[in-house]
Protein backbone atom coordinates (compact mmCIF):
# COMPACT_ATOMS: atom_id res chain seq x y z
CA UNK A 1 0.00 0.00 0.00
CA UNK A 2 1.20 3.18 -1.07
CA UNK A 3 0.51 5.88 1.63
CA UNK A 4 0.98 9.45 0.35
CA UNK A 5 3.20 12.05 2.90
CA UNK A 6 1.42 15.02 4.07
CA UNK A 7 3.91 17.11 2.13
CA UNK A 8 2.71 15.36 -1.36
CA UNK A 9 -0.76 16.23 -1.01
CA UNK A 10 -1.50 19.33 -3.09
CA UNK A 11 -2.54 22.68 -0.87
CA UNK A 12 -6.28 23.21 -0.06
CA UNK A 13 -6.07 26.41 2.14
CA UNK A 14 -9.47 27.25 3.36
CA UNK A 15 -10.95 30.64 6.07
CA UNK A 16 -12.09 29.37 9.02
CA UNK A 17 -15.10 32.20 9.79
CA UNK A 18 -16.94 32.29 12.75
CA UNK A 19 -20.58 33.06 12.25
CA UNK A 20 -21.70 31.78 15.93
CA UNK A 21 -21.90 30.52 18.88
CA UNK A 22 -21.49 26.43 17.57
CA UNK A 23 -20.99 27.47 13.91
CA UNK A 24 -17.62 28.23 11.89
CA UNK A 25 -17.43 27.85 8.41
CA UNK A 26 -14.74 26.95 6.55
CA UNK A 27 -14.90 28.30 2.63
CA UNK A 28 -12.16 27.89 0.12
CA UNK A 29 -10.00 30.74 -0.21
CA UNK A 30 -10.77 31.96 -3.28
CA UNK A 31 -14.68 32.41 -2.34
CA UNK A 32 -13.51 35.11 0.27
CA UNK A 33 -13.39 38.44 -1.03
CA UNK A 34 -12.14 40.47 1.90
CA UNK A 35 -12.24 40.63 5.67
CA UNK A 36 -13.14 43.94 6.64
CA UNK A 37 -12.82 45.66 10.72
CA UNK A 38 -15.63 48.04 11.20
CA UNK A 39 -15.86 51.00 13.70
CA UNK A 40 -18.87 50.61 15.27
CA UNK A 41 -20.68 51.46 18.70
CA UNK A 42 -23.56 48.84 18.13
CA UNK A 43 -23.45 45.57 19.31
CA UNK A 44 -25.50 44.57 16.00
CA UNK A 45 -23.69 44.18 12.31
CA UNK A 46 -25.31 46.46 9.81
CA UNK A 47 -27.43 45.45 7.90
CA UNK A 48 -25.33 46.37 4.47
CA UNK A 49 -21.90 47.97 3.95
CA UNK A 50 -20.34 49.97 1.81
CA UNK A 51 -17.48 47.97 0.30
CA UNK A 52 -15.31 49.45 -2.78
CA UNK A 53 -18.01 51.57 -3.90
CA UNK A 54 -20.42 48.60 -3.49
CA UNK A 55 -23.51 48.46 -1.18
CA UNK A 56 -22.90 45.05 -0.04
CA UNK A 57 -26.16 42.99 2.25
CA UNK A 58 -24.74 41.56 5.58
CA UNK A 59 -25.71 38.81 6.57
CA UNK A 60 -26.15 37.95 10.46
CA UNK A 61 -26.08 33.80 11.36
CA UNK A 62 -26.98 34.74 14.88
CA UNK A 63 -30.07 36.74 15.91
CA UNK A 64 -29.92 35.94 19.46
CA UNK A 65 -26.79 37.45 19.97
CA UNK A 66 -25.24 34.50 21.83
CA UNK A 67 -21.79 35.42 20.64
CA UNK A 68 -20.47 39.21 20.37
CA UNK A 69 -19.94 40.67 16.65
CA UNK A 70 -18.62 43.75 18.58
CA UNK A 71 -14.97 43.83 20.15
CA UNK A 72 -15.83 46.01 23.29
CA UNK A 73 -12.21 47.15 23.74
CA UNK A 74 -11.31 47.98 19.73
CA UNK A 75 -14.74 49.18 19.12
CA UNK A 76 -15.01 47.35 15.95
CA UNK A 77 -16.30 44.81 14.04
CA UNK A 78 -15.77 41.81 11.66
CA UNK A 79 -17.43 41.26 8.15
CA UNK A 80 -16.38 38.68 5.78
CA UNK A 81 -17.03 39.83 2.19
CA UNK A 82 -18.01 36.57 0.44
CA UNK A 83 -18.03 36.53 -3.48
CA UNK A 84 -21.82 36.09 -4.94
CA UNK A 85 -22.81 33.38 -7.49
CA UNK A 86 -22.55 33.82 -11.35
CA UNK A 87 -26.25 35.82 -12.24
CA UNK A 88 -27.05 36.14 -9.03
CA UNK A 89 -28.74 39.23 -7.15
CA UNK A 90 -25.44 40.38 -5.71
CA UNK A 91 -21.56 40.43 -6.34
CA UNK A 92 -20.89 40.64 -2.88
CA UNK A 93 -22.54 39.14 0.34
CA UNK A 94 -20.90 39.87 3.75
CA UNK A 95 -21.54 37.73 6.62
CA UNK A 96 -20.80 39.02 10.43
CA UNK A 97 -18.01 37.09 11.96
CA UNK A 98 -19.05 36.34 16.28
CA UNK A 99 -16.70 35.34 18.60
CA UNK A 100 -13.39 33.40 18.00
CA UNK A 101 -11.70 31.18 15.91
CA UNK A 102 -10.88 33.38 12.67
CA UNK A 103 -7.81 31.62 10.99
CA UNK A 104 -6.74 29.53 7.84
CA UNK A 105 -5.90 26.13 7.70
CA UNK A 106 -4.54 23.92 4.50
CA UNK A 107 -6.65 21.10 4.78
CA UNK A 108 -4.12 19.07 3.36
CA UNK A 109 -1.85 19.12 6.42
CA UNK A 110 -4.64 18.58 8.82
CA UNK A 111 -6.19 15.22 10.24
CA UNK A 112 -9.69 16.00 9.35
CA UNK A 113 -12.42 13.32 10.28
CA UNK A 114 -16.12 13.53 8.13
CA UNK A 115 -19.05 14.51 10.84
CA UNK A 116 -22.58 13.88 9.27
CA UNK A 117 -24.53 14.12 11.98
CA UNK A 118 -23.51 17.72 12.96
CA UNK A 119 -24.22 18.94 9.79
CA UNK A 120 -26.56 22.05 10.20
CA UNK A 121 -29.28 23.30 8.05
CA UNK A 122 -28.20 25.58 5.21
CA UNK A 123 -24.68 23.39 5.27
CA UNK A 124 -23.21 20.17 2.31
CA UNK A 125 -21.01 18.75 4.66
CA UNK A 126 -19.30 18.99 8.23
CA UNK A 127 -15.80 17.75 9.64
CA UNK A 128 -13.93 17.66 12.31
CA UNK A 129 -10.80 19.24 12.52
CA UNK A 130 -8.12 19.57 16.14
CA UNK A 131 -12.00 19.04 18.19
CA UNK A 132 -13.54 21.47 16.95
CA UNK A 133 -16.26 21.44 14.17
CA UNK A 134 -16.96 23.04 11.20
CA UNK A 135 -19.80 23.57 8.85
CA UNK A 136 -19.21 24.09 5.01
CA UNK A 137 -21.97 25.94 4.07
CA UNK A 138 -24.16 26.10 1.18
CA UNK A 139 -23.35 29.58 -0.53
CA UNK A 140 -26.78 29.33 -2.12
CA UNK A 141 -28.37 29.58 1.09
CA UNK A 142 -26.27 32.48 1.54
CA UNK A 143 -27.28 33.90 -2.00
CA UNK A 144 -31.10 33.08 -0.72
CA UNK A 145 -30.88 34.65 2.42
CA UNK A 146 -28.83 38.17 1.27
CA UNK A 147 -31.62 38.30 -1.74
CA UNK A 148 -34.15 38.87 0.72
CA UNK A 149 -32.31 41.89 2.17
CA UNK A 150 -31.69 43.59 -0.94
Amino acid sequence: MNEDSVDDKPSRWCVLLPCCRGETWAVPQNCLAEIVTLPSDSEEPPAYLNWRGQEVPVVDLDPEHDSPWRDARAGTGLVAVMLGLKGGAWEYCGVALRGEGLGMKDLASEVIEDAPEQVLENCLSAFRMGGEIYQVPKLQELHARSSTSL
